[in-house]
């Protein structure tokens, strides 16, 4: 038998971890960071100050997410960290080119310049 959480232990896990995003010395709020596989900083898209709203049924949506209007670099998205005040790394997933990632993006192809933007961000706890 596989372990399972109730929904009340999901909703505490996911509310814990995403309460770190709104930790640290910084002012500003947590940001999600778009990478190349070998880690170069495509596009940062700060968080809304309280980054995500409290878990029901294990899922937490996100608040508002301000979108980069100039990407930094050029190259292919492959993975992105969702990271606290202060650049530190909470969630780390793969990004998808529409699908096959944990978070899929139209294309996940940035050129420095473009403007990125997310529409809606919602993150699980493990059931």
């Amino acid at each position: 038998m596989a372990i399972t959480h109730s929904t009340a232990a999901r909703n505490a896990a996911a509310n814990a971890i995403l309460a770190i995003l709104n930790t640290g010395s910084g002012t500003a709020a947590g940001k999600l960071v778009f990478k190349t596989t070998g880690g170069s900083v495509l596009s940062t898209l700060p968080l809304s100050t309280t980054a995500f709203g409290a878990a029901s049924s294990g899922v937490a949506t996100a608040n508002a997410i301000t979108s980069d209007g100039a990407a930094a670099g050029t190259g292919t998205a492959t993975k992105f960290e969702l990271q606290d005040r202060d650049g530190n790394p909470t969630v780390l997933g793969a990004v998808g080119n529409g699908s096959g990632g944990d978070i899929n993006l139209s294309s996940n192809v940035i050129t420095a310049g473009d403007t990125v933007a997310m529409t809606s961000l919602t993150y699980t706890a493990a059931t």
